[in-house]
């Protein structure tokens, strides 16, 4: 039989549970340091989670999908949404507002269009054009002047796209003139062409052929023939995400972005 519970009963049940609380409290705690720090939402280095958008030049595609996973698995809770296309595609897009936090382009001076809606810049990589042939090279194109050969199928980035703005600077130095059966939007597109037989060489960055490696080869063009791609990265003024955006991009120059960036083969900034 049960015994009724006075008031003195009451407050002595009181004390005992709230004893037996704390404990099991303490248990509940979070063994790992480093998840108590970032909290349920955030990262070790104090970044806030968001979903954030990210507007590329094409030419990161494959790196950025890489480098992506692993900026999502280091900071809980963010989610990174990447939009790739030619660099002046991106700008057009900044320039009329599209929601965005983060903009990265393949040469300084797409960035430079649009510098009154972005933070200021920083460099996260460099790149180096190849020309790109059928696997096997298959018309012997050994050098920039064969690209001349009226025989051969060329295709370039058109001469809006930065990819095209360095290949026009290249052969214009070395006076070379060059008919392409088209001009591509971006240089995806011109490597694109290449793998399918469309065409029988084009100038792409080294980092896409790499990425095709199966299915094009690349050759080399000497560091006196050849032109430096920079990849400015900033964040969007009107992004409703800024702290976080801002945090991406310093990633990207961190030790681990630079790894991800540098194993794809894109050079140091």
């Amino acid at each position: 039989m049960s015994l009724p519970l006075t008031p003195a009963r009451r407050r002595t049940a009181a004390v005992l549970t709230a004893a037996l609380l704390v404990p099991l409290a303490a248990c509940g705690s979070n063994d790992d340091p480093k998840k108590d720090a970032a909290g349920p939402s955030g990262s070790a280095d104090g970044a806030p989670a968001a979903k954030l958008t990210v507007l590329a030049a094409a030419s990161l595609t494959d790196v950025f999908k890489t480098a992506g996973a692993a900026y999502e698995k280091s900071h809980p809770g963010t989610k990174l949404i990447f939009s790739f296309a030619g660099s002046q595609e991106l700008v057009a897009q900044v320039s009329q507002g599209s929601p965005a936090d983060v903009l990265v382009t393949a040469d300084t001076k797409s960035m430079d269009k649009v510098k009154a809606d972005t933070g200021t810049p920083a460099i996260i990589a460099k790149n180096r054009l190849v020309i790109a042939t059928g696997e096997g090279n298959p018309f012997k194109v050994d050098g920039l002047e064969d690209l001349a050969d009226t025989k051969l199928k060329v295709v370039l980035a058109a001469p809006e796209v930065p990819a095209g703005k360095y290949s026009k600077q290249i052969l214009d130095a070395r006076k070379i003139t060059v008919k392409p059966v088209s001009q591509e939007p971006n240089v995806r597109a011109v490597l694109s062409k290449v793998e399918l037989g469309e065409a029988d060489a084009g100038l792409v960055y080294k980092t896409d052929a790499a990425s095709a490696a199966d299915k094009v080869d690349a050759v080399e063009i000497p560091d006196d023939q050849n032109a430096i791609a920079k990849y400015p990265a900033a964040t969007i003024k009107d992004s409703e995400n800024a702290e976080a955006a801002a945090a991406f991009v310093a990633w990207l120059s961190s030790p681990e972005g630079q790894k991800i960036l540098q194993d794809a083969g894109f050079q140091k900034p």
